[in-house]
């Protein structure tokens, strides 16, 4: 890596929330020998659940599947992922005048963290945010990728600094959100996901590590941590569960021995068409209608025009009448149908919260018609004004009350 790597600079300050393709400046660009097809964040709301456990799975999994995975270590202060895969650089990596390579683990996943860098691995990282920021972004730019097919990023937990550089840096292609079986998840859940629909990022799914412990003689599961609500959060946040994970002392003891990659056991043995599907990915998407154009209030519209589209294609339209615009009723109307997007001329910010709380994208300030409303979202070319109706005459339709 370049000596910059342990320099000072002040963390990217631009309110860059509008993630489309036409806005390409919003991001650093890779090595200009990299070659990355898509990232995956992994994040948490909260440290302790095993998200750099889940990360490195993740990547053993798609490697295993024949993709070239790489891991990005972007949690500064606590990275354990080289451990997890048993190597240690101590403080050398291979490089040109171009940049530095990654290191390798065992079967080839490439991996760059901090205890790279470090002559003792247990030396601790005592960093201001700008500076844990910018050896972020410099494990981007500096290194060089090649041909990576997925890259998983170890996100640090909460939703500070360091997320809210990555997202507005890095092209971040989905979101994994790890959690744990307590009661406190929905409200940490629902922060994470918050902070995704604001950066304007996918949510792949939800998976809940330590789960449940199962006896190894009577096979019986004890939930050690309390009862799951993960099915309940999965549907109060339309996410997709992606798997739950036990508590295992065996990989446990793998990545304490650096052997993650000789762990057998594959708990996301579906991941591959969630991951691989990703660009193709289908969704609901309802506009706010009079008949077939945009209306310029969201609870006066007479009609939702739904769109099933897969990708960046619409596949199927239907039309329901709007059902009555009792306060707070519409956003669960919607919800109930599975609507991933709400686009509308303008909402209230009664209406805009409660979507946002059920994980629903909201777009408003669109006009014109439905349809090209939906595929100008599709395309990147529709990012919401954040239009909300002020009138009081307008209150109620649009749920402020």
């Amino acid at each position: 890596m370049s000596d910059s790597c342990t320099q000072n600079c002040t963390s990217c300050e631009e309110q860059c929330t509008d993630r489309t393709e036409g806005k390409d400046n919003c991001f650093e660009s890779p090595n200009e020998l990299s070659r990355i097809k898509k990232v995956i964040a992994v994040v948490s709301g909260k440290g302790g659940v095993g998200k750099s456990m889940i990360t490195s799975l993740l990547a053993v999994t798609m490697n295993r599947k024949g993709y070239h995975t790489a891991i990005l270590d972007a949690d500064i202060t606590g990275p354990s992922i080289p451990k997890a895969f048993g190597i240690r650089a101590n403080g050398a990596l291979a490089g040109n005048a171009s940049g530095s390579y990654p290191a390798k683990s065992e079967n080839g996943i490439d991996i760059m963290s901090v205890n790279l860098l470090l002559k003792n691995e247990t030396d601790p990282v005592v960093w201001r945010g700008p500076i844990i920021s910018n050896t972020v972004k410099q494990f981007w730019q500096d290194i060089i990728w090649e041909d990576v097919d997925y890259m998983f990023l170890d996100m640090p937990p909460g939703t500070g600094d360091v997320p809210l550089t990555v997202f507005q840096s890095i092209p971040v292609d989905g979101i994994v959100i790890v959690t744990s079986p307590q009661e406190l998840v929905s409200m940490i859940v629902g922060k994470a996901v918050k902070m995704a629909n604001l950066m304007k990022v996918p949510i792949l799914g939800i998976v809940e590590n330590m789960a449940y412990f199962e006896c190894p003689d009577c096979k019986k599961k004890h939930n050690i941590f309390g009862d799951s609500h993960l099915e309940e959060i999965a549907q109060e946040y339309n996410l997709k569960i992606l798997g739950r994970l036990p508590m295992d002392p065996a990989l446990a003891a793998a990545c304490d021995a650096g052997g993650i990659e000789s762990f057998s056991e594959n708990y996301f043995d579906q991941i591959e068409q969630i991951f691989a599907k990703e660009g193709e990915k289908k969704m609901k998407i309802a506009v706010a209608s009079e008949t077939d154009i945009v209306t310029g209030h969201f609870g006066h519209c007479t009609n939702f025009n739904i769109f099933d589209t897969e990708g960046s294609k619409i596949i199927q339209r239907t039309s329901v009448d709007n059902p009555g615009h009792k306060p707070g009723f519409l956003p669960k109307f919607l919800h109930e149908m599975g609507v991933s997007v709400i686009i509308s001329g303008g909402m209230g910010q009664g209406a805009v919260d409660i979507f946002v709380e059920k994980g629903i994208v909201v777009i408003t300030g669109a006009e014109g018609r439905a349809e090209d409303a939906v595929n100008r979202y599709l395309q990147g070319n529709l990012v919401s004004n954040d239009v909300v109706c002020q009138e009081h005459q307008h209150q109620d339709s649009c749920g402020s009350h």
